[in-house]
């Protein structure tokens, strides 16, 4: 880190009061930002999020034609925040009305992209279950913070003291530049020929449905990376506000199904057909205004897409990018994606990847 941004950064946290607090460096992810934990005083903590502005391709301008985001890059096709500050403290404060645990914002500068946030715990899902807590009953609070989440027509802008972020529809171009990356990086990793013109072109005339439909469908709030590493437990709140989020800033108004297909088709952990098809189940009892069929199809179209998406942008391209432990997650999201496929409706995909990526060249 530059003696420019560390001296940027304390001066931060000096005008916020917390100038005093010890700082410690706390694992991230596989963005652009870095975390500290802030230990207080008082005993108390916080974390201290890092997210330096120049590091991220431009995010999607409002009105933008699809020409346009493109020529911006991923991020603005994708209508992906690019770590925004802005993104995430109006997008925790819209949580936060609705009676939802998202980190408490204690000091923000969007334009320098740093936050003190409330400090939610370690209590992530995926530790807790896999040190033997019983995950349904996690699981089940997820789902019930989905009907919550789902409850209002969300904005069209978010704000939060003074800073607005425009909630954009996952609308077509983002489903389908998401879906591609999977023709661009799964060859090299995987060392398969690349694609062809004639493969490409029925890719995307099969595709094409799902991704209408899901623009189609993106009436809700939607988190957009809601899943047991980005949940938190709280016993001691009530109701929905039991399960703690973050990674949040990517929020969109899409689809109502997209949230769930990365509870119950999580590429980190194994999630089981039957816990699956419970929290549909339980989900759809609370969303009367769902027709339960047309719904479940558009679920698994969207889950096929979004597993296609994780293979391609995230877990190809970070192995790629000498990121070896991505590789384990691969058979877990192609055992998903197979398993979608096999929806008489999306038979068509099914018969495309048998032919294209044969089974010695998936994970």
């Amino acid at each position: 880190m530059s003696s420019e941004r560390e001296a940027l950064k304390a001066e931060f946290l000096h005008a916020a009061g917390f100038g005093n607090a010890r700082r410690e460096p706390f694992a991230g992810d596989a963005s652009t930002r870095t975390f500290e934990r802030l230990h207080l005083a008082d005993g108390s903590t916080r974390f201290f999020m890092d997210q330096p502005p120049t590091l991220e391709t431009a995010v999607c301008p409002p009105g933008a034609s699809d020409a346009e985001r493109m020529a911006l890059g991923y991020n603005a096709a994708a209508r992906l925040a690019a770590g925004s500050v802005a993104a995430f403290v109006t997008a925790a404060a819209w949580l936060r009305d609705r009676g939802l645990s998202a980190p408490r914002i204690d000091a923000f500068d969007a334009d320098a992209g740093l936050v003190v946030l409330e400090d939610l715990g370690d209590g992530l899902f995926a530790t807790l279950i896999a040190e033997g807590q019983a995950e349904r009953p996690l699981y089940e609070a997820a789902v019930d913070v989905q009907v919550v989440m789902q409850s209002v027509a969300p904005p069209e802008v978010l704000s939060f003291e003074g800073v607005r972020w425009p909630l954009l529809s996952y609308d077509t171009l983002a489903l389908k530049v998401a879906t591609d990356t999977f023709l661009e990086f799964w060859p090299k990793f995987s060392n398969l020929a690349p694609f062809g013109e004639a493969a490409t072109a029925e890719w995307d005339a099969l595709w094409a449905p799902v991704w209408v439909a899901g623009e189609a469908g993106a009436k809700v709030f939607t988190h957009r990376d809601y899943h047991a590493r980005n949940l938190l437990w709280l016993p001691e709140r009530q109701g929905a506000a039991r399960v703690g989020m973050v990674d949040f800033q990517d929020a969109l108004r899409a689809h109502p199904a997209w949230d769930l297909l990365h509870l119950l088709q999580d590429a980190r952990r194994d999630v089981s057909p039957e816990l699956e098809a419970a929290m549909l189940d339980r989900f759809l009892a609370q969303r009367s205004d769902l027709d339960r069929e047309p719904f479940l199809a558009e679920y698994r179209a969207l889950a096929a897409s979004n597993a296609a998406r994780i293979l391609g942008r995230v877990f190809a391209r970070q192995a790629l990018l000498g990121r070896p432990q991505y590789k384990a997650y691969m058979p877990r999201t192609w055992r998903y994606l197979e398993r979608n496929l096999q929806d008489p409706a999306l038979f068509g995909l099914k018969a495309w990847f048998d032919r294209h990526v044969p089974a010695e060249f998936r994970a």
